[in-house]
């Protein structure tokens, strides 16, 4: 008990302190005449989008799989089953995350010249990921409740989740609201 609740004070850790730690290094935006904070919003964004690629693709990866461990609290024949099945679910995710990557940088470069057509485009590729997402996940449901049973199953959806959303509001905290410039 003294374990899972070790781990859940890192994960609400990670989720208080890691952003802040994170938006201290960000660089603080200056206050510049119209022209210039035209140019240093676009180098912002570039700049925020070199740190959601690097977040989805840095060691949250790895931190995600440390967690995950601690929280299944999986004995050795039932790690040696769900491993393998956590694996492929992530590499599956990645490859998602790319579309999300591609969604936020077209984000970024429209961003300053966004129009209707675009804004609608934009969200539905976002709303999209999200529903593929949400696919993925129930289809790993499925094979880790095959393999290990529903609660096991459901301890592994509940903990991804919950890491799926601390990295989820970090880059919704850090993207400029649509139209907020205008």
């Amino acid at each position: 008990m003294n374990r899972k609740r070790a781990v859940w004070v890192m994960l609400l850790a990670m989720l208080f302190f890691v952003p802040a730690g994170w938006s201290q290094d960000a660089p603080q935006p200056q206050k510049a005449p119209k022209p210039a904070t035209t140019s240093a919003a676009a180098a912002n964004q570039k700049t925020n989008i070199q740190a959601y690629i690097q977040l989805l693709r840095s060691d949250v990866r790895q931190q995600k799989a440390e967690i995950m461990g601690s929280v299944m609290l999986l004995s050795a024949a039932d790690a040696a089953k769900f491993w393998p099945i956590y694996t492929e679910y992530d590499a599956e995710l990645s490859k998602l995350n790319g579309q999300r990557l591609a969604n936020i940088h077209e984000y970024a470069v429209s961003y300053a010249q966004m129009t209707d057509a675009k804004a609608d485009e934009l969200i539905q590729n976002a709303m999209s990921y999200q529903k593929q997402r949400g696919e993925l996940l129930a289809k790993y449901y499925d094979r880790v409740k095959q393999e290990l049973g529903a609660i096991t199953a459901a301890r592994f959806v509940q903990v991804e989740h919950q890491l799926l959303s601390i990295i989820d509001l970090r880059i919704a905290s850090e993207l400029p609201i649509v139209g907020a410039g205008s």
